[in-house]
């Protein structure tokens, strides 16, 4: 694919803001999930306005924007999301964790309670899954599941949108989709990453999942599930960055497998890495290792 220059991708990202806000304003307010207000202009050119302005600062190191922390370990979420995974596997992620100070263990809810007694009091938080990998179940079971894992002890869900709806051009019921689990997440005191599976998005698409995202009240957007036809991309990365601005967090995830894919990714505005090679990673360069 020929590669964008700003200035297109610019204009892009005005045109598509200016299309999703024409679509919200004509979506009739009954068609609002319970305790959620229609989107007014005046509130999706409010959130959407750093889409004209990101990029700038995202070198920042607060919350959410790609790191300058050198210690790589930190803006990895070491990853074990296979369906056959046994309880010495999340054991072991767990004991890494402890070791090198990853950023988070991301596994199913089924192993969140376990993940969370065995790093309890080691500063590492539990990552979950939510609607995983799919994200085409309904709204209220995608809560219940955020709800169920924070319980457990997850202080970190990563929600997949219903995809199938974003491409039917549902644009609010894909932002409601994400409110609703954003709001039982911050009730929870958890943090929500948006899993968009940019593999299955055109370009467009993709700015318009973000947009979504970030209007919803989600602290981050993530590229992938690592379980659709491919993987987290730097430009995917760059183009997310480029939407949801310097203040939210964008995470790369998918076939990220060594230190200089991670290290693209970082460059490209990732805060934050989802891998399950993390150890390998933070090993450094092939050509540097003893």
């Amino acid at each position: 694919m020929k590669p964008i220059d700003e200035k297109t991708l610019d204009r892009i990202i005005e045109q598509i803001t200016s299309q999703v806000l024409l679509s919200l304003q004509e979506e009739p307010a009954a068609k609002g999930s319970a305790g959620s207000a229609p989107l007014s202009a005046h509130d999706f050119t409010r959130h959407a306005q750093p889409v004209l302005s990101a990029g700038a600062d995202r070198l920042a190191s607060t919350l959410g924007v790609a790191p300058t922390d050198k210690s790589l370990a930190h803006t990895i979420d070491h990853t074990l999301l296979k369906p056959d995974a046994t309880q010495d596997q999340i054991a072991q992620l767990c004991f890494e964790a402890r070791k090198y100070g990853f950023a988070s263990v991301c596994v199913n809810p089924t192993h969140v309670k376990l993940c969370a007694d065995l790093l309890k009091g080691s500063g590492v938080p539990v990552c979950t899954t939510v609607g995983f990998p799919l994200g085409a179940t309904p709204t209220e079971v995608k809560v219940f599941e955020a709800q169920q894992s924070i319980r457990d002890g997850a202080t970190e869900v990563d929600m997949v949108i219903n995809v199938g709806a974003l491409k039917s051009n549902e644009y609010e019921l894909v932002r409601d989709d994400i409110a609703s689990v954003a709001r039982a997440c911050h009730a929870g005191g958890s943090l929500l990453k948006v899993i968009i599976e940019a593999a299955f998005l055109t370009n467009e698409e993709k700015v318009v999942a973000c947009q979504l995202a970030k209007v919803a009240g989600a602290d981050f957007v993530k590229t992938s599930t690592g379980f659709g036809p491919s993987g987290a991309t730097p430009e995917d990365v760059a183009l997310m960055r480029r939407v949801v601005g310097p203040s939210m967090g964008v995470k790369a995830a998918g076939g990220i497998r060594t230190y200089a894919d991670a290290q693209k990714m970082i460059a490209a505005g990732a805060s934050r890495i989802g891998a399950s090679a993390s150890v390998k990673i933070i090993q450094g360069p092939e050509e540097k290792r003893p």
